[in-house]
């Protein structure tokens, strides 16, 4: 007898919105999006920097879920945000528990207002409880906005190693409310453009060349042209999670993650104190030289990259790149061999070969980024770029 074999396709939509002020009373952007039973329960977890930044959105938030119609609220929870929610268990396990005794259920709806670390950890609670509850993203900050709260990944950190613990989860919809993200300090404003940077530099060369006319608009933060930046960037990597043949990330191609071996290891051996977007701008960097290095990349599409970088304020060197292991070999190479476990299978890194085109590599010459790191290390005291 022949077996009989069967290939299901599931599909998940995935809901990006843009607006301004969610959680005013006539703005039903939320509501329309949401589908209920007619006694569905809802609860919101806030991130409580933006509670601290925006003292009247516990109560709007209140006020708004207590008018959703087929809801019943369950009220708002605020938590401590930032990197340490991921670093310390007990945030996830108060999720969970106030899940539990609020008795949210699969038809029920969880809504997550925080930057992106803080998505990452309500986001795996979500994914968790009952093996998946609706979850409506709110990120904001501009990282959050353009890049990692538009995707698909929870997580928390463990074992001394970025997010090793998480899941993929489709959120139910991401809300991009550009209110939160321009009542930001600047430095948080300033932080996720180079998120935007990144996914130009390996998806669109026509976005790059945007950013590039209008460095000096978003080195002002300029909320016109910052929120333009944050929209584009964010198409673009969600296009790439619905569209480039990999959502869940089964094999080991990243373009999404250009920069980021070396980002991830310097956030650790900084014990954190180096923020993910100044890790990822020194990553970018990194990788471009050494992308020109190799042959790759001409010396002058290099050289407008880093330029760029320079203007809108975003670091390319970091001393933790000349920190040393053990064998007195730099410890930011220890980088690769945890890149390469986190991927599974070969180490797979992308370098650029133009702008806006990518070439994935499977192997690094550390004597050749070596010289790249004294390079930029170099070019980054230059009076031109201070």
């Amino acid at each position: 007898m022949h077996g009989k074999n069967f290939d299901i396709r599931i599909h998940n939509t995935h809901r990006i919105r843009f607006t301004r002020d969610a959680f005013t009373v006539d703005n039903r952007m939320l509501v329309d999006l949401l589908e209920t039973n007619g006694h569905a329960k809802v609860i919101a977890f806030i991130d409580s920097g933006v509670a601290e930044a925006f003292p009247d959105l516990e109560n709007q938030v209140s006020t708004y879920l207590d008018r959703m119609p087929g809801f019943t609220s369950k009220g708002t929870i605020i938590q401590t945000g930032g990197e340490p929610c991921k670093r310390d268990k007990s945030t996830l396990q108060a999720a969970w528990d106030i899940i539990e005794e609020a008795g949210i259920d699969r038809h029920s709806c969880i809504l997550c207002i925080g930057g992106g670390a803080y998505l990452d950890v309500i986001g795996l609670a979500a994914a968790t409880a009952h093996r998946g509850i609706r979850l409506v993203r709110f990120p904001t900050t501009t990282l959050a906005q353009d890049d990692s709260g538009v995707g698909v990944k929870n997580g928390i950190n463990a074992y001394g190693k970025k997010n090793f613990l998480g899941t993929f989860a489709v959120p139910y919809a991401v809300i991009n409310d550009f209110t939160f993200i321009h009542g930001q300090p600047e430095t948080e404003r300033r932080a996720g453009i180079v998120e935007a940077v990144k996914v130009a530099l390996v998806k669109d060369a026509a976005f790059f060349h945007w950013i590039e006319s209008n460095c000096l608009q978003l080195s002002k933060l300029h909320p016109h042209t910052l929120e333009e930046a944050v929209e584009r960037s964010a198409l673009l990597h969600a296009s790439h999670i619905a569209y480039g043949g990999d959502p869940f990330e089964t094999g080991n191609n990243r373009p999404l993650d250009f920069g980021h071996w070396a980002a991830h290891k310097m956030e650790q051996l900084t014990d954190f104190t180096l923020s993910h977007a100044d890790a990822v701008s020194v990553g970018v960097a990194l990788d471009t030289v050494y992308s020109w290095k190799t042959g790759r990349l001409t010396e002058e599409s290099a050289m407008r990259i880093l330029k760029t970088l320079s203007t809108l304020q975003t670091p390319i060197h970091h001393e933790a790149l000349n920190l040393r292991a053990t064998d007195d070999t730099r410890a930011i190479y220890i980088g690769l061999e945890e890149f390469r476990e986190h991927l599974g299978g070969e180490l797979t890194i992308l370098l650029l070969k133009d702008i806006g085109k990518g070439e994935d590599v499977h192997t690094m010459d550390t004597h050749l980024l070596d010289e790249c790191i004294q390079w930029l290390e170099s070019y980054a005291t230059l009076p031109s770029q201070s």
